[in-house]
C-alpha cells in the first residue's frame, strides 16, 4: 500500500456567523475541477465546481447551499491563498483607454469582507404603519441571477429580492417568506412607491463582499489607475474588475 501524503488544515472564521471551520488546500483533484470548469467558460459549471471545491476543502462540514455568497467568496479565496500561492495575478482592463491590458497582483491573504457604514438588511417601507421587511443575503442558488448578464439591473434586483425576503412586518405582526406565495410577494413588490424600491436596490448595492482595491499602471499610456476587485464574479473571472 502507498504511504499517504499528509495535507495541512487550517482554520477561519465565517463573516456572516463568526463561527469556525477547518480547511485544506485542493488537492490535485479540485484543481482538475477547476480548471476543467475554467476551460468550458460556462457560468454552471464554475458555481458547481466551486460547490464542489468548497465541500471537499471543508470535509462537508457546512451546508454551502445555506451561506450567504460573501462567506462563499472568504472561503475560496482563503484556499485558494493556500493552495496556489498568496499572491495571484489577474488579467485586467485599463481604465484609462479601455483597450489594453495589464497584468496585476494581489495579495489575497489581505482580502477581507468589508460591510459598508451604512448597511442594514431591515428595509422600513412606512413608518406610520411600522411596514417594512427583513433580508436575507442571496446564497450560491441564487447567485446565477446577479450573474446572468441577460437581465438589467431591475430585473436582476426584482428577481433576487423573490429570493432574499425573511419576513414582511407590520407593527407586530410578521409575515414569514415561507407563507407568502411568489405571486403575492411580486405584487408586493410591484406595488411599492419607486423611493422604496431603491431602499432595496442599495441593500445589494451596500451588503457585505469581498474587496480589494489595487492600482494598475496601464504598459502603453503609463497612466496609473485604481481598480476594485469586488466579489465572487471578479475574483473567479465571472466578471471584470471596476474603477475605483
Amino acid at each position: 500500500m502507498l504511504p499517504k501524503i499528509e495535507v495541512p488544515t487550517y482554520e477561519l472564521i465565517l463573516p456572516s456567523v463568526d463561527q469556525k471551520i477547518k480547511y485544506r488546500p485542493f488537492l490535485v483533484k479540485e484543481e482538475k475541477i477547476l480548471f476543467i470548469a475554467l476551460e468550458t467558460g460556462k457560468e454552471s459549471d464554475m458555481l458547481n465546481a466551486l460547490k464542489d471545491i468548497i465541500n471537499n476543502c471543508t470535509f462537508n462540514t457546512i451546508d454551502i447551499n445555506k451561506l450567504p455568497i460573501f462567506d462563499i467568496e472568504y472561503i475560496f479565496i482563503n484556499i485558494r491563498a493556500k493552495s496556489l500561492g498568496e499572491k495571484a495575478k489577474f488579467r485586467v482592463l485599463c481604465p484609462d483607454d479601455k483597450k489594453t491590458y495589464t497584468d496585476v497582483e494581489i495579495d489575497l491573504s489581505k482580502v477581507e469582507v468589508h460591510v459598508e457604514d451604512n448597511h442594514t438588511n431591515k428595509i422600513i417601507i412606512d413608518e406610520s404603519k411600522k411596514l417594512g421587511l427583513v433580508l436575507s443575503y442571496p446564497t450560491l442558488n441564487s447567485y446565477s441571477v446577479v450573474t446572468n448578464k441577460s437581465l438589467n439591473t431591475v430585473d436582476v434586483i426584482f428577481s433576487t429580492l423573490l429570493k432574499s425576503v425573511d419576513h414582511i412586518f407590520e407593527g407586530d405582526k410578521i409575515y414569514p417568506a415561507k407563507d407568502i406565495t411568489e405571486s403575492e410577494l411580486k405584487e408586493f413588490f410591484e406595488s411599492l412607491p419607486q423611493e422604496n424600491f431603491l431602499k432595496l436596490r442599495d441593500f445589494f448595492d451596500t451588503m457585505p463582499k469581498l474587496k480589494a482595491e489595487v492600482e494598475v499602471e496601464n504598459p502603453v499610456t503609463k497612466v496609473k489607475s485604481k481598480v476594485v476587485f469586488s466579489g465572487l464574479a471578479d475574483f473567479f473571472g465571472l466578471a471584470s474588475p471596476t474603477v475605483a
